[in-house]
């Protein structure tokens, strides 16, 4: 499935709007930064030459001339034998260089008392020295956070070059599928799917286009799926087993679509079916719920992932160890949900108690995806197992920064 998710292009934006999406171009700085020699503390810029000498015992008293504020106008040049009051953030006087903080001063009129000596450069922050201009500050690839953002307001670029966010279509299948708010006659439920899965996308960063249900009948799956090809990517829910009832794949056939695998060897999500339409990727997913979000997250979101520019587009397990025994019938990989802890230097995975493929409640609270080999029956308490942290992440219920406050 990988190789056929590719980038679908760029497109230029205001960086306001560039969170989450991935840079299509490298990005270099449009000049230093700082842009200027300036001070890291409030207090006064001198020479370190004529402070060298200075002590609590024996302070060095020099005249002050001016003063240099964030903002303001530039100080005129520091003659030697003076300082010169500044603030944080102000540019340095010519011919200062260093600062004295505050705290270690007196000031009596026109004069100010120093009690330490300084070096040169000491609370200077120079010119260049987070960035110099022309620099590399983001390769392509790389993802827009508060960071990465932060940074390049910082050198006044407002526009930036991203990938595409491609447009997924998804589009259930069945009679008894109903929209939120409809009343539900007997034998109808709910179309969590596509609410679910429409999330899902969201937090990927693609644009998903949520479709009305197709009926059980060919005639209504092919004309819905014509509808759905036109977005960059299908993603299909249910109709894809070998029931009377489920004419996904004929459709498929109908339609023009080339299949190219159908079922997997894990546990929930056997039915799933990959395949093209000119070059677009169809993906029909499974009807039962945990199945769908399960063969979502681990098989298809990593393709999306790269389609949107991530050249690292999956997830990378953690080694944990079971809180308790679990047996289960070998054969398919099988995908547990759990809840993960963190307890001393290890990560703990305590598996839900129901596993079944169609139970929505055994995905509240889970906040890890355990990886159980095809081969073994029985996995004891302790065993060490591979988990894919997902959804809210590990928690603590206290932090070390409590401790600070």
């Amino acid at each position: 499935m990988l190789p056929v998710f590719s980038p679908l292009g760029e497109e230029e934006v205001h960086l306001t709007e560039s969170s989450g999406r991935y840079v299509s171009r490298d990005v270099t700085a449009r000049f230093d930064s700082p842009p200027f020699d300036n001070s890291a503390m409030d207090g006064y810029a001198v020479r370190a030459a004529d402070v060298a000498s200075a002590s609590p015992d024996a302070p060095v008293r020099l005249p002050v001339g001016g003063e240099s504020r964030a903002g303001g106008p530039l100080p005129e040049p520091l003659r030697p034998g003076t300082a010169c009051r500044i603030y944080t953030g102000a540019p340095m006087p010519a011919g200062a260089d260093a600062v004295i903080m505050q705290e270690d001063t007196d000031t009596q009129g026109e004069e100010v008392t120093i009690r330490e000596s300084s070096h040169e450069g000491k609370h200077v922050r120079a010119q260049g020295t987070d960035v110099s201009s022309g620099a590399l500050l983001l390769q392509t690839g790389d993802r827009l956070w508060p960071g990465e953002i932060g940074l390049l307001a910082s050198q006044n670029i407002d526009r930036v070059h991203v990938f595409r966010r491609p447009q997924v279509a998804l589009l259930s299948t069945g009679d008894e599928l109903r929209e939120l708010g409809d009343d539900l006659e007997p034998g109808a439920i709910i179309n969590s799917n596509v609410y679910v899965l429409t999330e899902m996308l969201r937090a990927l960063g693609v644009n998903p286009v949520p479709l009305p249900a197709a009926p059980d009948t060919l005639p209504e799956v092919e004309a819905a799926l014509r509808k759905a090809l036109e977005a960059d990517v299908v993603i299909t829910m249910g109709g894809v087993s070998v029931g009377a009832y489920d004419f996904v794949h004929e459709a498929f056939k109908n339609v023009g679509v080339e299949p190219g695998f159908w079922k997997v060897r894990i546990k929930p999500g056997k039915p799933l079916a990959f395949a093209q339409y000119e070059g677009k990727p169809v993906v029909a997913l499974p009807g039962n719920p945990i199945s769908a979000m399960v063969t979502f997250e681990v098989l298809v979101a990593p393709c999306l992932r790269k389609m949107l520019g991530d050249p690292q587009p999956h997830p990378q397990p953690v080694v944990a160890r079971l809180r308790n025994a679990y047996r289960r019938r070998p054969g398919r990989v099988e995908i547990a949900r759990a809840v993960a802890t963190r307890e001393g230097d290890e990560i703990i995975v305590a598996l839900h108690d129901r596993q079944g493929s169609g139970s929505l409640p055994s995905f509240v609270g889970v906040n890890a995806l355990v990886i159980l080999p095809s081969d073994r029956a029985e996995l004891a308490a302790g065993d060490r197992v591979e988990a894919i942290l997902w959804g809210p992440g590990l928690r603590g219920v206290s932090s070390v920064f409590e401790q600070m406050s």
